[in-house]
């Protein structure tokens, strides 16, 4: 069985109880086999007296009857335990990618992480509701079922506790290849999914530099090749049980041969010959379902591996926040303005795990209080990486980052984010409304709050919008514009009083003019008495900084200072950096 599935059920109280009775059911469904075998056994071979044959049969439609109630019982209770189970994993699975942060989901396609919350996780129903049922059913009633036939026939008890053993070891033996193909399908399944969703999201990139066609032959491609790996575990899946059945009905013919021997010779009695043949299947039965359970549960269990595999990734592999006044500063403090701090990165190398190359290396600079700063360069040169490091992220492999003097790993990563105002390059918004979507990191603001930052932030087409600030969005903001999230985003910073660091992720790209003269307009307000730290492309907001820092390949290779003269309003550039 799956130890950390077990030791997630044992940790939730109401999967607990679903799934002791889910076990209960099965497992006494089981044992009244016996009761039914011992009942029909009789009325079939005439032990009971004619007066005493219509309680037996009303005993063993009874029997049935409560069966067929246990199984209803068993149903009921195991789809609860696996929905239990299904939602406390993804619960604890975004919980985990949230503390892990954007940089370190970065090693992840984001596809492959949506099909594992997703379809992949939902394959362990089989594993739930069939597999850990017929493990407790094949722990006792074989058992049951051997101890009845000893008592009834030894020879055929002798013959069925040899073979027996059979059917687990030829079920293991298939089941290592079947856990290998199954794997291999869902890495296949996870390709797919996460390509097929990275294709959609990118589509009209895609469309603009004519690579369309080409990624649909691409995703062709990967779906052939989880066809290919689909039709591998299926025919392994059948040969698993062509091996199951074959087996068993050998092992029950090597019992039914000597029975109807031994009755035409008159050395058995007809009674418990029906016994020994009505028992004797069934003490191979759950083993059998085990195994073919075992077959199908494979896919959700190999997800299990993956989503497990991301929980328990090392703690160094995620920036998580320390608790509430343990490290660094009170909880009390996180809410009140601090002055704007100086950020120092010494020596910082930071290296992405399964990435050959550093993402940054042997960076060293100094951000004042109140200084606005521009980072530079072209895509993939580190400035997000960069802005990760100061959000805390991500944790350097070398070197270190400093907060007025203080090491941003004693810091408690709660009071200093609440020091942060955040404007992403593309900001999420929810599906709920508008003051909602503004007041995301300030829920305490009030109504006057919210309208006051969408006011700083330009974000007049508000008033415009059928219900107002109370207007409901769409996922991801689909009812705005590419300006109108950014400048809903601005709001969300501006919303943040207490905030004295200011990080900006390319705020304008893909903007129109007015919504960037919007956005600049704001961010040059938002960035009044704050330490700002802007990666920008755009010659409007990379005026608003007194510094221009150039990075290229993982290093900063250029630090500009800018003046402005009153005479001058244009800003003379003085280079104080070269290339490192």
């Amino acid at each position: 069985m799956h130890k950390d599935l077990l030791a997630l059920m044992r940790a939730e109280r109401s999967v607990r109880l679903h799934l002791g009775l889910t076990m209960a059911a099965a497992v006494l469904a089981g044992l009244l086999v016996l009761v039914q075998a011992e009942l029909l056994a009789g009325v079939l071979s005439g032990r009971f007296a004619p007066a005493a044959a219509g309680g037996a049969l009303a005993a063993l439609a009874g029997v049935v009857g409560v069966r067929a109630l246990l199984a209803w019982t068993q149903g009921v209770f195991a789809g609860r335990t696996a929905t239990g189970v299904k939602s406390a994993l993804r619960h604890r699975l975004l919980e985990r990618l949230r503390e892990l942060g954007p940089a370190r989901l970065a090693a992840h396609r984001s596809g492959e992480l949506v099909t594992l919350a997703g379809r992949g996780l939902d394959g362990l129903d089989d594993y739930l509701t069939g597999y850990l049922p017929a493990i407790a059913v094949a722990a006792v009633v074989p058992v049951a079922v051997l101890v009845r036939l000893f008592a009834a026939d030894l020879a055929s008890a002798v013959i069925v506790l040899v073979t027996l053993p059979l059917i687990p070891v030829f079920g293991a033996l298939v089941g290592m290849t079947t856990k290998a193909v199954t794997e291999k399908q869902f890495v296949a399944l996870s390709r797919l999914g996460g390509h097929f969703l990275d294709v959609v999201r990118g589509l009209p990139t895609l469309r603009a530099f004519g690579r369309a066609r080409y990624q649909a032959t691409v995703i062709q491609q990967i779906a052939d090749a989880h066809r290919a790996a689909t039709m591998r575990t299926l025919r392994v899946a059948f040969l698993s049980s062509l091996v199951l059945e074959l087996c068993a009905s050998l092992s029950l013919a090597l019992v039914a041969v000597p029975i109807g021997l031994r009755l035409l010779g008159g050395s058995l009695d007809l009674t418990t010959a029906l016994l020994v043949l009505l028992l004797a299947p069934e003490a191979y039965l759950p083993l059998r379902a085990m195994g073919t359970r075992f077959h199908a549960s494979m896919e959700g269990v190999a997800a299990a591996d993956a989503a497990f595999a991301v929980l328990d990734r090392p703690e160094d592999d995620a920036a998580r926040p320390e608790a509430s006044g343990e490290r660094g500063e009170t909880p009390g403090a996180a809410g009140e303005r601090r002055g704007a701090p100086e950020i120092r990165l010494e020596n910082v190398t930071v290296r992405y795990p399964g990435r050959d190359g550093a993402a940054l290396e042997n960076v060293s600079l100094t951000i004042g209080p109140h200084e606005r700063v521009a980072l530079v360069g072209e895509s993939g040169g580190g400035k997000s990486t960069l802005l990760h490091l100061i959000l805390g992220f991500v944790r350097p492999s070398e070197g270190r980052v400093l907060v007025d003097g203080t090491d941003l790993r004693d810091l408690d990563l709660v009071g200093w984010r609440a020091r942060l105002a955040f404007v992403a390059q593309r900001p999420h918004l929810f599906a709920t409304s508008v003051a909602d979507n503004i007041r995301l990191g300030s829920p305490s603001a009030s109504p006057d709050d919210v309208r006051r930052a969408a006011a700083a932030a330009h974000a007049d087409f508000v008033a415009a919008l059928p219900q107002g600030f109370d207007t409901v969005l769409g996922e991801r903001g689909a009812d705005l514009s590419a300006g109108q999230r950014q400048r809903i985003a601005l709001a969300r910073a501006f919303c943040r009083p207490a905030a004295s660091v200011l990080l900006l992720d390319e705020p304008t790209a893909r903007l129109d003019g007015r919504s960037e003269a919007a956005v600049v307009s704001g961010t040059a307000d938002l960035a009044r008495d704050r330490t700002a730290v802007i990666v920008a492309h755009r010659p409007a907001m990379i005026d608003l900084a007194d510094r221009v820092i150039r990075v290229h390949d993982g290093r900063v290779v250029s630090d500009t200072t800018r003046h402005r003269s009153p005479a001058d309003p244009r800003a003379a550039v003085r280079s104080e950096g070269s290339a490192r």
